[in-house]
């Protein structure tokens, strides 16, 4: 679609708009690009945004700023962080024809750069936040792909629920789509917390040493079916099918991580004994099963009536910080009346 241009008036002391966008756990990985710069996933995914896992971005455009500041959980950030939210910043200049540098404002209630998805709830937020600011009038899909090239899994934070983001030739064909609202299944995702450290390698690193793993086209390959099957489950609300197809791709994502070169290991020692916990715990009869996204933390999905019996279950295993309950969620908006 063509720029809208929004020429403002140069007595106007900034252009403003904060947003609010969930993190969201992906069931089959995004892991790979098809066009790093693009950041085009090598494969499709599915994933539920979640609603207690939020962050919170204010976005100003002022004219008289000489470049973007930018500040995240209180902490101003300097060189590639810095550099790629700015890039991102300039996606959105040039489509609304507005030079103003910005400040950007950002907060997580959650831990970031933990393996929990704060890069995508934080891309989708800034995207929205950024594009309501310039007074960009976009779709949903044009959302998805804008926060895309921010970080892959934005797109999928764009909406609320369950979430389908495709992999395309071309820019415009990568986008996220809705597949069910938050109300369509009360899946429960227990997320354990381990580590509240930000990785050594944060995923962008770890999406370009994807294909040096010689397992990364069989993962990619396998992903195809695996999402067939979780489409199908999501369709029936066949919560067995949901958390086998799960946990097979998360183990196969780390799979291709720890065989890349470098190697990636996020894993820390908790992390497997808590593998070993909810296969235990199945075993047992309760419905649990496991997704691990790039970090160290650990989902545990279940549902409704076996969620508080779990939560205290797993927060009473050694080296566990926390356990957070999340359900399916709402997806990104716009705060009418922001405070900062």
């Amino acid at each position: 679609m063509e720029a809208i241009r929004v020429y403002p008036d140069s007595s106007m002391s900034e252009l403003r708009a904060t947003a609010e966008a969930g993190a969201n756990i992906a069931l089959t990985k995004y892991w790979g690009n098809a066009d790093p710069d693009l950041r085009i996933p090598a494969n499709d995914s599915v994933s539920i945004t979640l609603d207690c896992t939020r962050t919170v971005t204010t976005v100003a455009f002022q004219p008289d700023r000489p470049e973007d500041e930018i500040t995240v959980d209180g902490r101003l950030l300097t060189g590639p962080a810095r550099e790629r939210v700015s890039h991102h910043l300039d996606l959105l200049r040039e489509r609304a024809g507005v030079p103003w540098r910005a400040r950007v404002v950002s907060r997580n209630n959650f831990p970031a750069g933990a393996g929990i998805a704060a890069s995508a709830s934080g891309f989708a937020a800034l995207t929205l936040a950024g594009a309501a600011a310039l007074g960009l009038d976009l779709s949903p899909r044009d959302l998805s792909v804008l926060a895309r090239r921010g970080s892959g899994s934005a797109a999928r934070s764009i909406f609320g629920g369950f979430v389908l983001l495709h992999t395309g030739a071309r820019d415009e064909d990568a986008f996220a789509e809705p597949l069910y609202g938050p109300d369509w299944w009360d899946v429960r995702d227990l997320i354990v917390v381990v580590s509240r450290a930000e990785k050594a390698v944060p995923s962008s690193e770890g999406h370009l040493l994807a294909p040096t793993s010689a397992l990364h086209r069989a993962r990619v390959a396998r992903v195809a079916e695996l999402n067939r099957q979780l489409l199908d489950a999501l369709a029936r609300r066949d919560f067995a099918a949901l958390g086998h197809a799960a946990e097979e791709d998360a183990l196969l994502m780390h799979a291709v991580m720890m065989t890349s070169r470098p190697s990636l290991i996020y894993w820390l020692p908790e992390t497997v004994a808590l593998i070993r916990r909810v296969q235990a715990l199945r075993a047992e009869g309760i419905p649990a099963y496991f997704t691990i996204d790039a970090g160290p933390n650990v989902h545990v999905l279940t549902l409704p009536a076996y969620a508080d019996h779990l939560q205290a279950d797993l927060r009473a295993l050694p080296g566990v910080q926390a356990v957070i309950s999340c359900r399916p969620g709402p997806g990104a908006s716009v705060i009418p009346h922001p405070g900062e």
